[in-house]
């Protein structure tokens, strides 16, 4: 049975503004990759931690069934967010420590939702730090938020 990882990160032009996030999604047997599968999209106003929670969640989403998965993430607010803070805000109903409702809420309880069925194990990795799988999530990312990027006038767009 292959291994099964998802490479996950997304990408925002100012913060709030337009976004894109990507998944490298890779199948191994041993050293072998024996299948990839490379997702993406975006929104036209958005904030750069709502594209990382994006990444993950369609990772998952993605799964046809019941599947071990390891997701790599360079963000530690989805790595925090699912393995640690997660917990304590459904004990508290969505509530942060200090009683303020949970930013991204409606994500975090779709990753939630998404992760129930499957067997997950999250890491972190360093963005930017040249992984190879990482850097191509990062292409993915920018390349789900080129169409909701406003385009650049040219010079001679302006004659």
């Amino acid at each position: 049975m292959p291994e099964l990882f998802a490479y996950t990160d997304g990408a925002c032009s100012g913060n709030p503004g337009p976004g894109g996030w990507g998944v490298l999604m890779i199948a191994r047997e041993g050293d072998a990759v024996v299948k990839t599968r490379e997702l993406s999209g975006g929104e036209p106003d958005t904030t750069n931690n709502r594209m990382e929670l994006l990444a993950a969640i369609s990772a998952l989403e993605a799964l046809k069934r019941q599947s071990a998965i390891t997701i790599v993430t360079d963000s530690a607010y989805v790595k925090n967010g699912v393995t640690t803070w997660i917990h304590g805000w459904k004990r508290n109903g969505w509530k942060t420590a200090d009683r303020k409702p949970v930013k991204n809420v409606d994500l975090w309880q779709r990753l939630d939702a998404a992760q129930y069925r499957h067997e997950v194990t999250w890491e972190w990795i360093k963005g930017h730090a040249g992984h190879p799988e990482n850097e191509r999530a990062d292409e993915l990312a920018r390349a789900g938020m080129a169409p909701f990027k406003p385009k650049k006038a040219r010079a001679d767009d302006a004659a």
